[in-house]
């Protein structure tokens, strides 16, 4: 009788220990600890303790996934209520990325709009947007997240990130203008979320249908830290603040 029918055999009889339990601590196993023998049993036993010690660091992981969850959801509701709250039209996308530079702690962020109404058209917000930056924001599906490889959004960020709140007050949007490729070297990562016409709801429209329409602007956060924004990372809250940033800005859009 071979390995696996011994193995076939003791699966198809799980009662054989118990009529011969004396073999359960006669049967001497390799200690995978040491040299000396152990019982099956007490093999068995240090399995299912090395197995409880997986599952206290899958748990204790989970926890630990449930208290950075719970805590960005708190900064987002902060960040919600900030941009909810502004009534002056031309602060909003100031409002947007100041907040986002002091609720979540990103160290700088700006945004531009086109097709805006005529009152915001010499907005610094507005300022033209080249056509391939245009492109390429109406192609994301979904954020994007990774190494900044000189994006002509990142010029958009303001190189110092400690004067970004001082200066903020000064700008219309809360950037602030820098030399070419001064940003490119300053951001070593980069998200970028696309800004696109709420759906309209009708009463044809099925419930969570995606009904977002053209792409009107784009967000882009910056960080020196190359592991800030990393390629693979969820984009789930990324992708709601897109979505409440685009409701809110949109009331700046043409007509």
């Amino acid at each position: 009788m071979n390995d696996r029918e011994v193995a076939e055999f003791l699966l198809a009889n799980p009662e054989f220990f118990s009529r011969h339990a004396e073999l359960l601590a006669a049967v001497r196993l390799a200690n995978p600890h040491g040299k000396a023998a152990v019982s099956l049993q007490e093999r068995q036993m240090d399995m299912l303790r090395e197995k409880n010690k997986l599952l206290e660091r899958r748990l204790a992981e989970l926890v630990r996934y449930g208290h950075e969850n719970d805590s960005i959801a708190a900064k987002f509701n902060r960040w919600t209520a900030r941009v909810m709250a502004e009534r002056d039209a031309h602060a909003l996308p100031r409002t947007v990325t100041q907040g986002l530079t002091e609720v979540f702690d990103v160290p700088s962020a700006a945004l531009r709009l086109w097709d805006v109404a005529e009152p915001y058209a010499q907005a610094e917000f507005a300022r033209h947007v080249g056509e391939e930056v245009r492109i390429f924001a109406a192609s994301l599906g979904a954020p994007y997240c990774g190494t900044n490889t000189g994006f002509e959004a990142a010029q958009w960020l303001d190189a110092a990130a400690p004067m970004a709140k001082t200066s903020a007050a000064a700008s219309e949007n809360g950037s602030v203008e820098v030399s070419p490729g001064e940003s490119t070297e300053a951001f070593q990562s980069v998200a970028l979320i696309a800004l696109r016409e709420p759906a309209r709801a009708s009463a044809s429209s099925t419930p969570g249908a995606d009904d977002a329409g053209p792409t009107f602007g784009l967000l882009v956060m910056g960080s020196p830290d190359p592991r800030r924004f990393h390629e693979g990372m969820a984009t789930d809250f990324l992708m709601q603040i897109g979505t409440l940033a685009s409701a809110a800005l949109s009331r700046l859009l043409m007509r």
